[in-house]
């Protein structure tokens, strides 16, 4: 453990929170070399080690979960018999309608494919900007990018009532692309299962050989990770 603790001194914790931009290009390191075969798997998410912080410095998940849940409440109480509902409300009260009273697994691929048919769309064409974290009622208006689905999905399960301290919106590497991506992940019983929006399937953490975690959140605190095979 001494070993996996210096590795990831080794990676800096700006490099893991810093901006992560979903496509953009992973980050590489080549100052770490000589630690990629001493770091074994671990028990976290991916088959990681995982570093539990608070949720400082994370300023577009805070600005996210400032507004948020004010927004869920107003979608969510919006009457279409009497009041004029944006189509995201209409949208949002559907997906509750048709996911309450299913088991949580059916739920998640409820959820998963039902918010996967919007289209992914980059920050830069949407807000203007590099990166930008949305909130629900914004990704239901614009669309976005891979965080942007993971947040929607977080939200919508809250309100099924899945527990906020199961769930983690992940900011990861995929290997195989090179380039940085964002899943929602949600614990039931001993597993991780990943709601991804390159895939209608919802399968376990441990399908994914090809997903190196960075760091994740949820309402309460943020992980860091190391995984075996990272530092290469």
């Amino acid at each position: 453990m001494a070993k996996v603790r210096r590795a990831f001194l080794l990676l800096g914790f700006g490099l893991l929170i810093g901006i992560w931009g979903c496509g953009a290009k992973a980050a590489t390191t080549a100052a770490t070399d000589e630690y990629t075969s001493l770091i074994p798997p671990g028990t976290g998410l991916f088959g990681s080690h995982e570093f539990r912080s608070s949720l400082k410095a994370l300023p577009q998940w805070s600005r996210v979960m400032a507004s948020a849940e004010a927004q869920v409440e107003a979608m969510a109480r919006c009457n279409p018999e009497r009041d004029s509902c944006s189509a995201a409300a209409l949208s949002w009260q559907k997906i509750i309608r048709e996911a309450r009273g299913q088991g949580t697994v059916d739920q998640l691929k409820t959820v998963n494919s039902f918010f996967n048919r919007w289209p992914y769309r980059l920050d830069i064409d949407v807000y203007g900007v590099n990166e930008y974290w949305a909130t629900p009622q914004e990704f239901l208006r614009l669309s976005g990018d891979c965080e942007d689905y993971s947040i929607t999905k977080y939200y919508a399960l809250k309100k099924l009532g899945v527990p906020v301290d199961s769930m983690r919106i992940v900011m990861l590497t995929d290997t195989i692309r090179g380039i940085a991506h964002a899943v929602l992940a949600v614990k039931i019983g001993a597993g991780y299962y990943i709601l991804d929006n390159l895939s209608d399937l919802v399968l376990t953490d441990d399908k994914y050989e090809h997903y190196k975690p960075q760091y994740s959140v949820n309402e309460h605190f943020r992980w860091a990770h190391v995984s075996p095979g990272l530092m290469r």
